[in-house]
């Protein structure tokens, strides 16, 4: 099953910027074959048409207030309204992908100002359409244009939305569930060990809850689960347990070769794939079955593994 992605119209779909000019992003493009995209502009959703004049968050009496100056018009409460219409009427999403520093979609970046008037800004935050994703579904891969150019937050992202969509297309049978949870295994380890634990107990069902409660129950912890990005620590301790199922098959060459690698990953000199790559050469070869079947070698599809990062580290993908 494709992952269903909430995207802001203007990046790409639709020229409704408040200038008229459409924002081409190569991310949003080369996922549109492996997902299915539901679009909206909560500006235009609202009744500003294109061109507009802009919008800005300017403190009042320190609450937040989505204001036009050129008319001084404040449309915060349009805004929230509809903004919640378009979340109630949204079908089952796995993650959303939002415009950065826009007033009604950024979520980490947008400035806010002290006074309708020309000013300094005072900080930056959410717009307000984001700050209601942000609160309804905080739990969801929720990243914008900017940010997603990072490798890492994009390896992040890309992981969770497709891991979600593939639990989503289950059937729902509890052998369903049990063949998921064993495919998965590597990958959640890699995530969290506390939540790999968590969500085998569920999975062995002891309290012989209802299918339904069971999928359910197991669906909010694989939320929890992957929340954050897995340290490369935690990355590496699962790469030394895949090893562990050849070291008797290797010659010292090849395992020294393997470390090698390893140690280059840890200092950040060479990226996971490099190691995969050697690790899915000796399941080829020595034909172990249960480790082919591991997602934690192919989270999503090939086709959107991409090296090239925007040169932040490991650091800049929480």
């Amino acid at each position: 099953m494709k992952p269903s992605i909430f995207a802001s119209k203007c990046l790409g779909f639709d020229t409704c910027r408040y200038n008229g000019v459409t924002i081409y992003d190569d991310f949003i493009e080369k996922l549109k074959p492996h997902v299915d995209y539901i679009t909206a502009c909560p500006e235009m959703e609202i009744g500003l048409g294109v061109p507009r004049e802009p919008v800005r968050i300017v403190l009042v009496k320190g609450v937040r207030r989505l204001k036009q100056p050129a008319t001084r018009k404040d449309i915060t409460d349009l805004m929230l309204e509809r903004g919640k219409a378009i979340l109630d009427n949204l079908p089952e999403v796995e993650g959303f992908i939002l415009k950065s520093r826009s007033p009604s979609c950024g979520i980490k970046d947008t400035k806010y100002f002290p006074k309708i008037e020309k000013s300094a800004a005072l900080g930056r935050g959410a717009g307000f359409f984001g700050a209601a994703v942000l609160e309804r579904f905080s739990k969801h891969p929720i990243e914008d244009e900017g940010r997603i150019k990072n490798y890492r937050i994009r390896e992040h992202f890309l992981t969770r939305v497709f891991t979600l969509a593939r639990f989503r297309g289950l059937n729902p049978t509890m052998s369903a569930l049990v063949r998921f949870h064993t495919d998965h295994k590597l990958l959640l380890m890699a995530y969290s060990q506390k939540y790999l634990k968590i969500l085998g107990s569920i999975v062995a069902n002891h309290d012989k809850l209802r299918l339904e409660e069971v999928c359910t129950r197991y669906y909010e912890h694989l939320l929890d689960a992957m929340l954050r990005p897995p340290r490369y620590t935690a990355t590496i301790n699962v790469l030394m347990h895949q090893y562990g199922y050849f070291r008797r098959l290797l010659t010292p060459r090849e395992k020294k070769y393997f470390f090698d690698t390893l140690e280059r990953y840890r200092r950040e000199k060479v990226p996971l794939s490099a190691v995969l790559m050697l690790i899915n050469a000796w399941i080829v070869r020595y034909e172990e079955e249960y480790l082919a079947r591991q997602r934690f070698f192919q989270p999503y599809p090939e086709a959107l593994v991409e090296i090239t990062d925007s040169g932040k580290g490991r650091s800049s993908a929480r």
